[in-house]
């Protein structure tokens, strides 16, 4: 175990228990600010394919890395050299935005996590991670809207809830909680169903907003006419490319900044599914980390002062294998990273009760062996955030889960 890593044990987390600061996005203005000044905010983006944590961020300083990465590990050295984070983890070179805010305290990375599923299915493993339940099976909620519909409802929850960023709307978001949904290939446009009612809300009670937002869903209608290369800048459905995932958050960002927007947002990003030609500090999967990055990068300057309460945790399926396969790509495996970041984020740190990889301390003897559990991840940000508690966390929100711990002080 690296002594380099923070290493805090699951088993030795006490429930949080915060009590008061519950949170309703139409109702928390009123009710959080009078306790503690904060208005905090929640991203979730799911990285749909399986993430290779091992090459998002390498543990460069375990001996046994770049043997087993082989062509594709990170590396402190050569034309792309990755970002160090601190003596033993490095960022994927792809994204500078993600180390200049862990650098800035702002993003931190929880490595070695998975959640409770344990085979290798896409199809299951993103039912388990989205429905927040103990197994695969016919789920039509998600943990992120039973987290929602868990807050003390107000005057207004019952016109607008989340905000689903996507071409259908994510599991992870679904259910009786109200939800927006927004693809943004066909960005809101005052003909549209969402636009309509958001300016229409707006039009009522600030129309100085109103005409604000409009300007700003016109930018985003003429940004997809733009020209990038000499081509067209539109993102395909499955926003799985740089330019569709920065166009989503731009949009998102937009919406969430005023003081009547959700506070609460699902984006789903595909593409991660690197079996073949992955490459490492470039190609393929680093084009992806750029667009997530890319992400982070207008999230930050879309929320504006918004941002320093704001918390976005990326998540995925599963991990993928430690070795590399003989089509220099990776199979579908287990440990694999979370990724955080947002001006609430307590940063500067890879949490991390790092497991080795060498060959006997490999999960199955293939994978990166998962020491942290994402539920706990989330569940601590729920928590920090919007103060629910560790029995409604671990009945309602992640049924059957009583016994992962919340995640503490992952906010600031």
């Amino acid at each position: 175990m690296s002594p380099l890593c923070e290493t805090p044990s699951l088993s030795r987390r006490a429930m949080l228990m915060t009590g008061g600061a519950l949170f309703a996005w139409a109702y928390l203005p009123r009710f959080a600010r009078a306790v503690d000044k904060r208005d905090p905010r929640l991203i979730v983006i799911v990285l749909r394919g399986a993430l290779d944590g091992l090459s998002t961020v390498g543990p460069v300083g375990d001996p046994d890395y770049a043997g087993l990465h082989g062509d594709i590990a990170l590396s402190l050295s050569g034309a792309n050299p990755a970002l160090p984070l601190d003596g033993f983890f490095a960022v994927n070179p792809a994204m500078p935005v993600f180390a200049r805010l862990f650098k800035a305290g702002q993003a931190a990375v929880v490595h070695a996590a998975a959640t409770g599923y344990r085979d290798r299915s896409h199809f299951d493993g993103q039912d388990v991670l989205e429905s927040g339940l103990p197994g695969p099976g016919n789920a039509t909620t998600g943990w992120l809207n039973r987290a929602l519909a868990s807050l003390p409802s107000g005057e207004r929850v019952a016109k607008l809830g989340g905000l689903a960023v996507g071409p259908s709307t994510p599991l992870v978001i679904r259910g009786g909680a109200p939800v927006l949904g927004w693809a943004p290939q066909a960005l809101p446009t005052p003909g549209d169903a969402l636009a309509e009612r958001v300016l229409d809300l707006y039009n009522h009670r600030d129309p100085v907003l109103a005409a604000a937002l409009q300007k700003g869903l016109d930018a985003d209608r003429m940004a997809l006419g733009d020209q990038l290369d000499g081509k067209a800048m539109k993102p395909k459905g499955g926003l799985d490319n740089a330019a569709g995932m920065r166009l989503s958050a731009q949009g998102a960002a937009r919406l969430m900044a005023a003081d009547d927007g959700p506070r609460i947002a699902a984006l789903a990003f595909d593409g991660w599914d690197t079996h073949v030609n992955e490459g490492g500090a470039t190609g393929r999967l680093a084009n992806l980390l750029g667009g997530l990055d890319g992400a982070f990068e207008e999230f930050e300057r879309g929320l504006g002062g918004r941002w320093q309460d704001t918390a976005i945790v990326a998540i995925t399926e599963f991990g993928r294998t430690a070795r590399i396969n003989g089509t220099v790509g990776t199979d579908h495996g287990t440990g694999t990273v979370v990724l955080l970041a947002g001006g609430a984020i307590k940063g500067g740190r890879v949490i991390a009760d790092w497991p080795g990889l060498k060959p006997a301390q490999l999960y199955e003897s293939r994978d990166l062996a998962p020491t942290s559990d994402v539920r706990a991840v989330l569940k601590g940000l729920l928590a920090d955030q919007f103060g629910l508690s560790a029995a409604v966390l671990g009945d309602k929100v992640f049924p059957e889960s009583a016994a992962v711990k919340p995640m503490r002080d992952l906010v600031a």
